[in-house]
C-alpha cells in the first residue's frame, strides 16, 4: 500500500521510495536464511557484518557503472545521465533491503510501509535522520530503530516521516546531485567518483542502521511480525 505523497516529495522520489519499502518481506528473510546456510557457524554480529560487505559492494558496483559509460565510445554522458536516474531507486531498493534485513536478524520483520519508509529516510541522512526521529518522537537516540518499528504510535510515526521526507528532500538530494555530475565526468574519471561516492553512501547507511538497532543479539531468534 503506497502512502499519499507529501509536500515535501517529488513523484520520482515518491516512486523509489514506494518500490523500495514494499519488497516483500519473504524476500528479505530469504536472503537472510541462504546467508545464513552459506555461513553456518556465523554469529548474528558476523551475518549483519556480511550484509553490511554485500551492501557496499552493490553501491560501489552502481557508482561505478555508471561513471564508466560516460567512458564508452559512443555511449557518452547522455546514457550516463539517465543511468543516474536510475542508480538513484538502486541506492532506494538496496538501502530498504540492506536495513530490513539487519532489522530482521534482530528479530524484526516489518510489513507496515510507513515504519518501513521511515527507517530508510532516517538511515540514508545518517546522524541527521536519527536526530529527525528523536526529535519529533522525544525518544532517546539509542537503538531508535527498534522503537521506530515496534512500539512507535502512528500519529507520531506520521510526523517522524513528514520531518524525515522534508529533510531529505533538502539536504540527500544536493549530495545525490553532486554525485551525478561526478559520475558523468568522460574519460573514465566519473567511474572513480561513482565507486567513491557510492561507497560513502553505503557506509552512512551501514553505520545508521548500526545505531538504530543496537548492538546484535547473542543468538538469532524467531522474529516478531510487525503488521502495524
Amino acid at each position: 500500500m503506497a502512502a499519499s505523497v507529501t509536500p515535501y516529495r517529488t513523484p520520482v522520489i515518491d516512486a523509489a521510495l514506494d518500490r523500495a519499502v514494499t519488497m516483500p518481506s519473504a524476500t528479505i528473510r530469504g536472503h537472510v536464511d541462504a546467508l545464513r546456510r552459506r555461513n553456518p557457524e556465523a554469529t548474528p554480529e558476523r551475518i549483519i557484518e556480511l550484509l553490511g560487505k554485500e551492501y557496499v559492494r552493490v553501491m560501489q558496483g552502481a557508482g561505478g557503472a555508471v561513471g564508466a559509460a560516460a567512458a564508452v565510445p559512443g555511449i557518452g554522458t547522455g546514457v550516463s545521465l539517465a543511468l543516474s536516474s536510475g542508480d538513484v531507486a538502486t541506492f532506494f531498493a538496496a538501502s530498504s533491503a540492506y536495513a530490513l534485513a539487519v532489522a530482521e536478524v534482530h528479530g524484526i520483520e516489518v510489513h507496515d510501509v510507513e515504519r518501513r519508509r521511515a527507517l530508510l529516510l532516517a538511515t540514508v541522512l545518517g546522524d541527521s535522520g536519527a536526530q529527525a526521529v528523536t526529535d519529533a518522537s522525544g525518544r532517546s537516540v539509542n537503538a531508535w530503530g527498534t522503537a521506530l518499528l515496534t512500539t512507535m504510535p502512528r500519529s507520531t510515526l506520521k510526523q517522524v516521516n513528514r520531518v524525515l521526507a522534508k529533510r531529505f528532500v533538502k539536504r540527500q538530494l544536493v549530495k545525490q546531485g553532486s554525485l551525478t555530475v561526478g559520475r558523468i565526468i568522460p574519460f573514465g574519471i566519473g567511474a572513480v567518483i561513482g565507486i567513491t561516492g557510492g561507497r560513502a553512501l553505503a557506509r552512512t547507511v551501514v553505520e545508521q542502521a548500526t545505531k538504530a538497532f543496537g548492538p546484535p543479539p547473542a543468538e538469532f531468534v524467531r522474529p516478531t511480525v510487525i503488521e502495524g
